[in-house]
């Protein structure tokens, strides 16, 4: 119990809570962009299932740990450029996960330019089809923030109530966020945008190019503030120019 309390045990569990929250920023935002297609009375349900299966599958994955490290053996080898890359049933999950959150976002944005030409062209999708990409999506960032987990806590208690503490955070603001990048075009275009960078940089893990994840953060995030300063001045301007005419 005094362990519970130390500050070295709060520091690892506040540490890791956050640095789930920051890695499942990408898996809120696919799951805001693909419920949004479903009728409204139906995107709740969905966005709390597709975070639930999130939790339930990363606890899951927790308890095969061993087996998740282990799948780092080499399946097959080649050359890329001088490159001697080995690829591994990880790798191999990392690049089809990469190329499938590629392939959907860049399809979202080429289907959210026609609805704004054509509003009656919006596409709409099941239930069943959305719970089944979000599992797919689910199962690759479950992999990748469980390999990172590990690779900063040892304690699989401090682990599970990191994941499972950031897990209903994220369900508490999954709304919001969800409204938000809906309601503002261009907010959820650098969201799309984010998205495709997160595919390609798991794409580029698979085949062992590794770069810090925090520049990717880093340039959304400065996108996303340039954005609302963006959303801002444009809202003042409407407002300046409605009491123009008043």
């Amino acid at each position: 119990m005094e362990y519970l309390f130390s500050p070295e045990f709060i520091f690892e569990f506040l540490t890791l809570t956050a640095m789930e929250i920051v890695l499942g920023i990408d898996n809120i935002i696919f799951i805001s962009i693909l419920t949004a297609k479903l009728p409204f009375e139906s995107q709740k349900s969905a966005r709390y299932t597709g975070l639930s299966m999130a939790l339930l599958l990363r606890i899951a994955l927790l308890f095969t740990v061993s087996w998740i490290i282990h799948l780092t053996f080499p399946l097959f080898s080649f050359n890329i450029i001088s490159h001697f890359v080995e690829i591994s049933p990880k790798d191999l999950i990392l690049i089809s996960g990469g190329l499938f959150l590629i392939y959907k976002s860049a399809t979202e944005i080429f289907h959210n330019s026609e609805d704004e030409e054509n509003p009656d062209s919006k596409q709409k999708l099941s239930f069943t089809s959305a719970i089944i990409q979000i599992i797919i999506l689910d199962l690759v960032f479950s992999i990748d923030s469980i390999i990172t987990a590990v690779g900063l806590v040892d304690d699989i208690n401090i682990i599970i109530g990191a994941v499972i503490v950031s897990m209903i955070i994220m369900l508490i603001f999954a709304k919001v966020i969800s409204d938000f990048i809906n309601k503002n075009p261009s907010i959820k275009l650098i969201a799309l945008a984010f998205l495709i960078m997160i595919g390609t940089m798991l794409l580029a893990e698979g085949f062992k190019i590794h770069f810090p994840k925090g520049y990717i953060y880093f340039s959304m995030s400065f996108a996303l503030i340039i954005e609302l300063i963006n959303m801002k001045k444009r809202n003042q301007k409407k407002l300046l120019k409605a009491d123009s005419q008043v």
